[in-house]
């Protein structure tokens, strides 16, 4: 077996038990899609080439309340604000990389393929440098979660309305994010982004165009600056002491 195909392998298998949560999520989707008014071809072509859970579920509501397309538009922009985030993250481990290549990678970056990817860079690469072949981890991983998503958005089409609301599936994502922010909370800074990030979205849960998650994520980050900051200048006091 080659490197790459050893480290595609592993983003996959590392992508894997997240699917837990990401299943019951795009089976939902696929029944709330159907129950909106759209067609199960615009619904399966929304899985295909958007690609972006929570984006499709608002892009569905609104469709349903008749909303004009720019409208629905703007919306679904303003709630992945997020993945500039994640962007942003990651362009230091990818700048050496063709374009081809960096818009395939930004095609398949979501929640979940982020938190692996992430993970796995700042693992085997604390410092990025130009050269490496972890894009291959990152593919495995971002390819997996897309082939699960238009699988498991397929199973809600097929399903319909036959799925219980007794099973409430929509418990599964929630708690798959949480059992992949935990690892990430190695120091207090970190612990602190999250704390903020956390309370700020609940307050600003009832904000229109989930507005609240982008504050919680502003919020977050600003909180996590802070903390890193004041902790560099203890521990330059502490030295120059």
């Amino acid at each position: 077996m080659s490197a790459t195909t050893a480290r595609l392998l592993a983003g996959s298998k590392a992508q894997i038990p997240i699917l837990l949560g990401v299943v019951p999520f795009g089976m939902i989707y696929g029944v709330a899609a159907l129950e909106a008014g759209l067609s199960p071809a615009a619904t399966l072509g929304m899985s295909l080439i958007v690609f972006a859970g929570s984006s499709q579920f608002i892009a569905a509501q609104l469709f349903a309340a008749g909303t004009p397309g720019l409208v629905i538009v703007l919306t679904t922009l303003i709630v992945n604000l997020r993945h500039m985030l994640y962007s942003a993250s990651i362009a230091p481990y990818v700048r050496h990389l063709s374009r081809p290549w960096k818009f395939l990678l930004a095609f398949l970056l979501t929640d979940e393929a982020y938190a692996v990817a992430i993970t796995n860079y700042r693992r085997r690469d604390p410092a990025p440098a130009a050269g490496t072949d972890e894009h291959w981890y990152t593919l495995g991983a971002g390819l997996t979660l897309w082939i699960a998503w238009q699988l498991s958005t397929l199973a809600g089409v097929a399903l319909g309305a036959s799925v219980p609301e007794g099973w409430s599936l929509d418990f599964a994502l929630p708690l798959t994010f949480i059992a992949l922010l935990i690892p990430t909370l190695t120091d207090r800074p970190a612990a602190l982004a999250a704390l903020v990030a956390g309370l700020t979205a609940v307050a600003a849960h009832g904000l229109p165009f989930n507005l609240g998650l982008v504050l919680a994520v502003l919020a977050g980050i600003s909180a996590g600056l802070l903390a890193e900051r004041r902790a560099a200048e203890e521990q330059r006091a502490w030295k120059t002491g």
